[in-house]
């Protein structure tokens, strides 16, 4: 099973448009950035979102305002240290920090990883037997599980990252589900640029949700390999520090997929959050505990049609988010570990990789079959991401300052300012996590 490899007379960089044609190549150009932003729109996400505008109605819009220059900046800086130094994150730090950073770095992101694709995996089966009753939960759990394991371990790379953008077509729903609710557009734009903060546990707690649903380690893991992952699969391309001449068109192609990614998934985590606050804040339905139940809520109110396609967004969704949690965990893992890693490779080449992707997933899914409680093991799963962020993010920013590490593609002014205000904005969740 083999795809056509790619011509090595066009360069996969190149955003103009093409000859006698005014569409530009914006699907070649969009990938790592399009399916991270994607993919941060998991069932757990949505859960967050959906309580979001529940319980608050239009008031926390202005988080994700707030939320998407900090997203682009620090997933900008993760990708060009991938595409420059041709080495994933945990690669360079294994390179240039104390092995003991990195060991718990890597520890914290498989632990939470792990954690948030188990209660992913229970989310999508509870969504589908919301749609379709019958089949039992741990038989569709299990299913899940093996077809993502299956099309992260035997189908072939390109064909792979294919699947992931077709994939990202079901956040569409969500665009609809918002179209079929009464929304009230003058509250929604106050909501969107004028907060009203209100200095209590609940509304703090949310906020420090919300950011830490939208900042987490390992869309960073994740956007930094798929990168070093590109540089293996196009012949013509080559990490920056050994040829600096394709540095423009590169930094360029991220910016763009990067951007583009970002909205993409802050219009969708506003959708999400809009249908909520139009729907069950309005009928005093305040309290959401998962994403199957803000479905599930949605039918009395919303209607059939709206229920039925925010259910299938969540499947649709979680088989985005599973793989690329698993994915970056195995990153992580095995670069940590010096194994040879890439969804490039075949499996027999990379054993250990594809086996810690497999295991992520079967510990996932295992965990829905214990008394361990989804819910309180998706707010450690929140904690401990938001714990790591802030290192990891203080990390990247001093690698993507460094010459002797990114020679000459080191970031400019715009790029770290944002990136340690995405820091400080991390360190204060952590802080808030720990005082409320």
């Amino acid at each position: 099973m083999t795809d056509k490899p790619p011509d090595i007379d066009h360069d996969p960089e190149d955003t103009s448009p093409v000859v006698g044609t005014s569409r530009p190549r914006l699907l070649g150009v969009l990938g790592p950035g399009l399916i991270t932003g994607a993919s941060d729109d998991d069932p757990s996400g949505i859960a967050t979102y959906s309580q979001a505008g529940a319980q608050f109605g239009y008031g926390l819009s202005w988080t994700l305002v707030l939320t998407y220059p900090l997203m682009c900046a620090v997933q900008m800086i993760a990708a060009r240290v991938g595409r420059t130094t041709g080495h994933g994150l945990a690669g360079v730090l294994r390179r240039h920090y104390p092995n003991w950073l990195l060991q718990l770095l890597v520890f914290l992101l498989v632990v939470a990883n792990t954690i948030n694709l188990g209660a992913d995996l229970g989310a999508m089966a509870d969504a589908f037997t919301l749609v379709l009753p019958g089949p039992p939960k741990w038989l569709l759990i299990v299913l899940f599980s093996s077809i993502c394991v299956y099309t992260q371990v035997f189908l072939q790379y390109t064909r792979y990252v294919a699947v992931l953008k077709w994939l990202t077509l079901v956040l569409f729903a969500y665009f609809a589900a918002v179209m079929t609710t009464n929304v009230d557009w003058p509250a929604l734009a106050t909501g969107l640029v004028w907060p009203k903060l209100q200095w209590d546990s609940s509304y703090l707690t949310t906020v420090v949700a919300v950011f830490g649903t939208t900042i987490s380690p390992y869309l960073f893991f994740w956007q930094a390999a798929q990168e070093v992952e590109d540089i293996h699969t196009y012949p013509n391309r080559h990490r920056l520090t050994r040829a600096p001449d394709q540095g423009a068109p590169a930094l360029a192609r991220i910016e763009l997929d990067t951007m583009v990614g970002m909205a993409f998934s802050n219009l969708v985590a506003l959708a999400i959050m809009v249908t909520a606050a139009a729907t069950l804040h309005e009928h005093g339905v305040t309290d959401i505990q998962s994403s199957s139940q803000a479905a599930e809520a949605l039918r009395p109110i919303a209607g059939e049609f709206a229920f039925l396609i925010f259910a299938l967004g969540i499947i649709g969704t979680g088989m985005l988010a599973v793989p690329v949690l698993a994915g970056s965990a195995a990153y992580a893992l095995g670069e940590a570990r010096k194994w040879p890693v890439g969804f490039s490779r075949k499996w027999q080449e990379a054993k250990a990789f594809y086996a810690t992707v497999a295991l992520a997933t079967l510990v996932g899914m295992v965990i829905n079959f214990t008394e361990i409680d989804p819910i309180k093991a998706l707010y450690w799963s929140a904690v401990i991401n938001g714990v790591s962020a802030a290192p990891v993010l203080i990390a990247m920013m001093l690698i993507a300052r460094r010459p002797d590490i990114m020679h000459g593609f080191v970031i400019g002014r715009t790029l770290t300012v944002l990136g340690w205000a995405a820091t400080l904005v991390m360190a204060a969740t952590i802080a808030a996590m720990v005082l409320l």
